[in-house]
């Protein structure tokens, strides 16, 4: 056998251990953090839900969904556990207040950048598209719709 038979197979196990490696780094951290959860702490779930833990049992959560609503999840469930300044920011959107280091240029950037969001959001109001459908338009492609 030569060496360029098994260059390719040598490859591909050393590829294999590789991504293996990695996911098992992933499934790591995704159990520190789901360890992490205590309750108060604000946490998305995989579907996209935003709650409140109220208690953390072996294998299940309580989460608050919203006031007086509460609801049992499985702790695999949980994509992030969020902190208090990030959960607020997100469900509430209260924004975190920005401190001032007295640099003229965060400022002017600042300035710029709320200068040319506000033009554009201000193009896109006067641009306001129909979307309506009414009975007695023709359609495009020459039909008649009824």
């Amino acid at each position: 056998m030569s060496i360029g038979l098994l260059l390719p197979f040598i490859i591909l196990i050393g590829a294999m251990f590789l991504m293996t490696r990695s996911a098992k780094n992933k499934q790591r951290q995704a159990a520190t953090m789901r360890n992490q959860m205590e309750p108060g702490s604000g946490v998305r779930t995989i579907g996209g839900m935003y709650a409140v833990v109220k208690e953390v049992n072996e294998d299940t959560v309580l989460l608050e969904l919203a006031d007086g609503v509460h609801a049992h999840f499985a702790k695999n469930s949980i994509g992030a556990v969020l902190d208090q300044a990030e959960y607020d920011r997100i469900v509430h959107g209260i924004e975190p207040p920005e401190l001032e280091d007295g640099s003229e240029d965060a400022d002017d950037d600042a300035d710029t950048g709320t200068d040319e969001a506000a033009g554009t959001a201000g193009a896109a109001d006067d641009e306001r598209i129909d979307l309506s459908k009414t009975e007695d338009e023709p359609k495009k492609d020459g039909t008649d719709p009824k």
